[in-house]
């Protein structure tokens, strides 16, 4: 076979133009500005960079604004890990506010919160309790929980509004900083939404399968009332890599599927990593056709309260 030969190529010849002649997608006009000792929450908020997920942190928190001064709906689905990241407080202030007008959680939420509200910690260390299966055996914890689902479950309730209110009745010290307290003193719908084995109050004794069934399903028609007004509304996912993201998609479903068209509807995944689900039933499927999805990386401790700083600015 015959030795390749390659022809040296007239660099001379190239084609140039102008610099200015080009669309550029960074102007000095985006550039962050230098922060100043004492700088207030709004002028560091303005500050920063104009350049993509600043962008879409500031369009998500003006459309947070937008809807809330419109009496529309901003719904929060979220997982465990914003409540394990000492978030409890401010989503409560919104919820307080009327920004956040409901709120889905996933099993693991209910536990975090329920513990935060007995005693004031939780988020116990899983490695060290494994090894001797006492992992998830809090006697409190799968006891309060599993008997406020059971006995909400026979006055027709749902598992966020069972445990909500069972916190509330039991005046536990820290009920202050439960999401589902909160929701049940100031009458807002707080859902739960879960998967049977997935949390360590379904290995406790008073675990009862039909009341759990019933109250998941029950959270999820209420689920569903609430995204039946989503049109022009706000979903935001925090930390919800799976149940949320499912759930969620089948509530948008058949709400259109009763006659509820949700569009133009406004949704954000936040969440420390990036997740297929979230992505998916979330940023992109409910929104196609009408409306916009965003995802924003990072810790929630830090972009969440960055988020809601900027929505109180927007405001």
């Amino acid at each position: 076979m015959p030795k390749k030969f390659f022809k040296p190529l007239d660099f001379s010849r190239v084609k140039t133009y102008p610099a200015k002649k080009r669309f550029s997608k960074v102007r000095t006009a985006a550039l962050g500005n230098v922060i100043r000792r004492g700088s207030r929450v709004r002028s560091f908020i303005e500050g920063l960079p104009d350049i993509l997920a600043v962008q879409s942190l500031k369009t998500i928190a003006s459309k947070i604004a937008q809807t809330h001064t419109a009496n529309r709906t901003v719904l929060l689905g979220m997982g465990a890990h914003p409540i394990k990241v000492g978030l409890s407080p401010l989503i409560i202030d919104f919820m307080e506010r009327g920004i956040i007008d409901a709120v889905a959680l996933n099993g693991a939420g209910i536990i975090h919160d329920f513990e935060l509200a007995f005693m004031g910690e939780t988020s116990e260390d899983v490695a060290a309790s494994l090894k001797d299966g006492s992992f998830g055996m809090a006697e409190e914890t799968g006891a309060f929980i599993n008997q406020a689902i059971t006995e909400g479950s026979t006055q027709g309730l749902g598992i966020g509004a069972s445990v909500g209110q069972a916190i509330v009745a039991a005046r536990l010290k820290q009920q202050r900083l439960s999401i589902l307290a909160t929701a049940a003193r100031i009458g807002i719908p707080v859902t739960a939404h879960i998967a049977i084995g997935t949390d360590i109050i379904h290995m406790h004794p008073k675990a009862d399968g039909k009341a759990l069934g019933y109250g998941s399903l029950r959270d999820f028609r209420t689920l569903t009332c609430v995204v039946a007004t989503l049109g022009n509304g706000v979903y935001l996912n925090f930390g919800s890599a799976v149940i949320l993201p499912e759930v969620f998609l089948k509530a948008v479903s058949l709400a259109r599927n009763l006659g509820h068209p949700v569009q133009k509807l406004t949704t954000l995944d936040l969440d420390f990593l990036t997740h297929y689900r979230p992505m998916t039933n979330v940023v992109n499927r409910p929104t196609l056709g009408s409306g916009k999805g965003y995802h924003l990386t990072g810790h929630m401790e830090i972009m969440v309260p960055l988020l809601f700083a900027a929505v109180l600015e927007s405001l």
